[in-house]
């Protein structure tokens, strides 16, 4: 099953909601305990889910990109990143989020981002 870091730009609801859906997922949200701290960099974020094999959900489409893209040059990976369109409802990416959970192969999004919702 997924492991997901919820980046802490994004509503504690998307953490609370998974595992009310989905109680078999493994979710933490930045600045939790067993999380990165609140206020830590991208780049360091990508680390820890390197270290820690969770995918990290975001919203943010401006600087992910490049920091995944130095952190490949670096010689890392990461189990994925998923940016979400925070103006889609949030129930149609949780069921995105719930989908790709339990219909995806393990390596499936390593080294990749993709964008929810799906089109």
């Amino acid at each position: 099953m997924r492991r997901y870091l919820i980046d802490e730009n994004l509503s504690p609801t998307y953490r609370a909601q998974l595992l009310y859906h989905e109680s078999s997922l493994t979710v933490l949200r930045v600045g939790a305990e067993g999380a990165p701290p609140r206020s830590t960099q991208d780049p360091e974020i990508l680390k820890w889910c390197e270290q820690n094999n969770f995918i990290l959900v975001t919203k943010d489409p401006n600087t992910i990109p490049k920091h995944l893209s130095d952190h490949l040059a670096a010689g890392h990976q990461v189990p994925g990143i998923i940016i979400i369109n925070s103006s889609v409802p949030t129930g149609t990416i949780l069921d995105d989020l719930i989908l790709i959970a339990g219909a995806s192969h393990e390596d499936e999004f390593r080294n990749r981002i993709i964008y929810i919702p799906f089109t």
